[in-house]
């Protein structure tokens, strides 16, 4: 099948060198005559390398080819800037909106809150080295974190807790899964409609066992790689 080994011939390039991350590909009418095939063809072979996480792809921008992944442990508490920093990655985080609201269904069911519950709803962009990677929700309890508005939210909620609340998180229950980025999720991080994404969803408790808040990241899938340790009771 002649879009597999179009996808060969990328990958080999790929794994020489030759093609470096975050480079752009030419456009797909270049490349489909650089392989002397359809257009039809080439986006076959195109869709099998975004699915492997060899490359993505940047709206009305064109095809990249993937940087490394971040390794991403969720049972673990650091946050977002210390995990990129420790892997010699550059992070930057953007405040996309942040109020007091009424729970969605989604919030009331996470944070087990009864109806006409409010909650404190913060979205934030995350970057890797200029490229957006993962929207994250977070739905907070208020009584937890009075005022927490008027803090800079664009810092780590972890940290922020710590220092101004006392709150430090002691256990997280998590879930990931797949689905696909849509609407204002794939505008911020520059992707088509449609594109294969990670989900996870993670409850916080503090020290005390309260539940404190819980987040909900979209992540580009090939920017992540998840991997956690267990240490096995015998």
């Amino acid at each position: 099948m002649q879009y597999v080994k179009i996808k060969d011939v990328i990958v080999e390039q790929i794994e020489s060198g030759l093609l470096s991350p975050r480079q752009k590909l030419p456009s797909e009418r270049k490349l489909a005559e650089s392989f002397d095939t359809t257009r039809v063809t080439l986006r076959e072979a195109l869709s099998l390398l975004e699915a492997e996480g060899k490359i993505y792809r940047e709206d009305r921008r064109g095809w990249f080819i993937s940087p490394a992944p971040l390794r991403y442990d969720p049972t673990r508490t650091l946050n977002f800037n210390n995990m990129a920093l420790q892997q010699n990655r550059i992070p930057r985080t953007e405040l996309a909106l942040s109020k007091n609201v009424m729970a969605t269904k989604q919030a009331s069911e996470l944070l087990d809150l009864p109806p006409f519950s409010d909650v404190v709803q913060v979205e934030r962009v995350r970057y890797l080295e200029d490229r957006p990677v993962v929207y994250v929700i977070n739905y907070i309890r208020p009584e937890m974190v009075p005022n927490l508005l008027q803090h800079d939210l664009s810092q780590s909620l972890t940290e922020l807790y710590k220092e101004h609340y006392g709150i430090e998180y002691l256990e997280t229950r998590y879930r990931v899964s797949t689905t696909s980025l849509l609407g204002q999720t794939a505008t911020a991080l520059r992707a088509t409609s449609g594109s294969p994404a990670m989900m996870v969803e993670r409850l916080n408790y503090d020290q005390h066992g309260n539940l404190v808040d819980c987040d909900i990241e979209y992540w580009r899938h090939d920017a992540i790689c998840i991997e956690s340790f267990a240490k096995l009771e015998r």
